[in-house]
């Protein structure tokens, strides 16, 4: 395994009180995945509304979350973030895969990709695109905003085709 700045990402937030990692799998985050499975600190969900209800329930228990999914999960779950996360001010981190970043990226990735940016600051989610120059200071972003009780994204690129 190397140590990526998923893994770095996956350490610090830990090192810095985020309790839980609950998700559906990505192959964009797969290194922060693998990471947590290999310690045993990830829930891994079928659904992605159902890994924000967990997440939800550990944060109303005082208990810092992060959300992991791709694009097209976090599109799935555009009504309950909205309905329950934002209008609620659930300090949830969400970590979401962009597929569809590359131009040649598969068909069925290029739309979400082309309209994720657009989506998330249509629902006024904060995000931040993470990166192996910039992680730490996002994610400092991030523990920042999950403090002031405002949920918040942190967006990995899908910089290779699988």
């Amino acid at each position: 395994m190397t140590n990526s700045f998923q893994t770095k990402t996956f350490n610090f937030l830990q090192k810095n009180d985020v309790k839980n990692f609950i998700g559906v799998p990505d192959s964009t985050l797969k290194e922060f995945i693998s990471f947590g499975l290999k310690n045993k600190k990830i829930i891994v969900t079928t659904r992605e509304e159902e890994a924000i209800g967990i997440a939800t329930g550990m944060c109303l228990s005082g208990s810092n979350s992060l959300v992991f999914m791709q694009n097209a999960g976090f599109a799935n779950s555009l009504s309950t973030i909205t309905s329950l996360v934002k209008l609620y001010k659930i300090p949830l981190i969400f970590l979401i895969g962009w597929r569809g970043y590359l131009k040649d990226d598969a068909p069925e990735h290029t739309l979400i990709g082309k309209v994720q940016p657009d989506l998330i600051k249509t629902i006024e989610l904060p995000s931040k695109i993470l990166s192996e120059k910039n992680w730490k200071k996002n994610c400092i972003w991030a523990l920042k905003k999950i403090k002031n009780n405002s949920p918040c994204a942190l967006i990995v690129k899908r910089e290779f085709h699988d």
